[in-house]
């Protein structure tokens, strides 16, 4: 996935109708997601559906066409810049994607580590935690507001910049194969490598559904900025199931897909991880490192 789609989007970069491709290599990701999964599953608890399909089925369709959709808006955004053509246009082709990957890595970690300190935002990314099972669509699974919120935070830097849009292209499918390897249900291994690339083996401390527990790796890429700013976790010990998913402050959210993007406009929108736990949520069922 990391090798073998990534690359072949680079490849594809510069071809005849590269948009095409690029929506192709993630329908591709997609399905070799769900076929890792039933390959050799984590659990298979979540393989099964718990009558969400239908809702994560949208919210990957809405939230990946708004992904494409938003490379079109590049020209425009290169012509209003005030920053003139700044991108290192000279630079291997390969170099700029991966400028554009660590760019975009610390902008939605910050974004990411906000939402889960400001209230109104937490009530939009609350959507993405609702989850009952932890599988390779949960990282398509947003509030299509919130996803836009990351995505910003992580990419106007660089189209300010001029980032080219052949770059901006590989970006959306390196992003889309990153969240479905984050929360994939496959149980593969890396080694000494979970303490540096956010990937599911770490991203599950992160769905811990108890108070303050699940205020750990943040990174989308890498963790990299999880240890600076000491939000890193992680313990080999530790197994999870689905009763350690989901928000225990608020364990019946909305299941449906217009229901959870009306709940965070609603006046009891989601309750911040940190309210209305008890003590014994308050466990300690990671060790922070």
């Amino acid at each position: 996935m990391l090798i073998g789609i990534n690359g072949a989007a680079i490849g594809l970069a510069h071809a005849p109708w590269a948009e095409l491709w690029m929506a192709g290599l993630i329908v591709a990701a997609i399905g070799l997601s769900f076929a890792a999964e039933r390959a050799l599953p984590y659990t298979d608890e979540w393989n099964t559906s718990v009558g969400d399909t239908r809702r994560d089925v949208a919210h990957a369709f809405i939230n990946e066409t708004s992904l494409l959709l938003t490379v079109l808006v590049i020209p425009l955004m290169a012509a209003l810049s005030p920053f003139g053509e700044r991108w290192p246009s000279s630079l291997p082709f390969v170099v700029q994607v991966l400028i554009a990957i660590v760019v975009t890595d610390f902008g939605v970690t910050l974004a990411h580590l906000a939402s889960h300190k400001v209230a109104w935002l937490w009530r939009f990314h609350a959507v993405h935690h609702s989850v009952k099972r932890f599988y390779g669509f949960n990282g398509l699974m947003k509030h299509p507001l919130h996803g836009a919120l990351e995505l910003a935070a992580g990419t106007v830097p660089l189209l300010l910049l001029g980032m080219p849009k052949a770059v901006a292209e590989v970006l959306t499918v390196c992003i889309a194969v990153q969240l479905l390897l984050q929360h994939s249900n496959a149980d593969y291994r890396i080694g000494p490598l979970r303490k540096v690339l956010a990937l599911n083996e770490g991203h599950r401390f992160h769905h811990l559904k108890w108070a303050g527990i699940g205020d750990v790796n943040f990174g989308l890429f890498t963790l990299v900025w999880d240890h600076t700013l000491r939000t890193f976790s992680f313990d080999t010990q530790r197994r999870f199931s689905s009763d350690d998913l989901g928000m225990a402050a608020k364990p019946n959210y909305p299941v449906g897909y217009l229901a959870q993007l009306a709940e965070p406009f609603r006046a009891t929108g989601a309750c911040n991880l940190k309210d209305n736990a008890d003590g014994d949520n308050l466990q300690t069922v990671a060790t922070q490192s």
